[in-house]
């Protein structure tokens, strides 16, 4: 069983029955049975031989193996301790392979990963994908590159552009950090058991700079929370969830150029930025 290719029905179903596994709804977790997409996530984490790649949620062993068999050194946090024994069993041969017992939101990740730079290749639990993805980006972490299986609609918001229906704070951020952009989706029958939605891989380049110069990015980001607060709202009216006065925020725009009748999912990157900075500016 151990040399056998975990990713398929056979095996999955094997695995399962030998362990009784019984999948956790409350844990998000869908197994993977299709080799070919395990296959198409590694080719597109561009992994070296000892290159070091975390994994969160390595359930089974599925995406693991793959990741395992590149010649990557894998560190791959797993928070169900039912799956321990499982997972030692099934990666037993692979020497390159650290099983940590956790919950990433809570771990020294840095400290875990030697605080050497290193990629994310994960298959995330649906339930906590968004706090998974902003926890990492958000803690400055060397990351170099983020492979993530996620539910389509989630994807699609991280890859969105101004003005559309799936732009939020969550396309602001992640294209503030990183270079998203969605390598395949993945139907239901690709896992057992078949989750309800269809889900995307969506690999995530890190920059070596954000796209915007920011003065204070914790006062852009609030900026960038204020502007989603209440979408069928001007951002004038939006701002005001920030605490400042109508005679505040009207100078902050006139400062930065901006029309505030606009709602704020038609603002850019950089029109979030100019009045971060034109708040800076007049009122710091």
């Amino acid at each position: 069983m151990i040399e056998s290719i975990i990713a398929s029905p056979e095996v999955v179903h094997y695995i399962c029955k030998r362990f009784d596994i019984k999948m956790s709804k409350k844990l998000g977790q869908n197994f993977l049975i299709k080799r070919g997409i395990v296959d198409e996530i590694v080719k597109s984490a561009d992994l070296e031989p000892g290159e070091p790649v975390l994994e969160i949620g390595p359930g089974i062993g599925t995406l693991t193996q793959g990741l395992a068999q590149s010649g990557a050194q894998v560190t791959a946090i797993e928070l169900d301790t039912r799956l321990l024994e499982v997972l030692d069993t099934t990666l037993g041969q692979y020497e390159n392979v650290k099983i940590v017992h956790g919950d990433v939101l809570k771990l020294d990740v840095s400290s875990i990963m030697n605080h050497e730079p290193f990629k994310v290749v994960a298959n995330l639990p649906y339930y906590i994908t968004t706090p998974i993805i902003m926890s990492l980006l958000e803690s400055k972490l060397p990351i170099e590159r983020l492979v993530v299986m996620v539910q389509k609609e989630v994807a699609l918001r991280m890859v969105a552009k101004p003005g559309t229906k799936d732009y939020g704070a969550l396309s602001v951020a992640v294209q503030y950090y990183t270079k998203p952009d969605i390598v395949l989706d993945v139907p239901p029958k690709s896992f057992l058991p078949a989750p309800a939605v269809t889900s995307s891989v969506i690999r995530c380049v890190l920059r070596d700079k954000p796209p915007v110069d920011v003065v204070d990015e914790k006062l852009f980001f609030r900026v960038v929370k204020a502007g989603f607060a209440q979408r069928r709202k001007t951002f004038s009216n939006t701002m005001k969830t920030t605490g400042l006065s109508k005679e505040q925020i009207d100078a902050v725009l006139q400062e930065a150029g901006i029309d505030g009748q606009r709602r704020g999912e038609t603002f850019t990157l950089q029109e979030f930025a100019d009045v971060a900075n034109a708040w800076d500016k007049i009122l710091i």
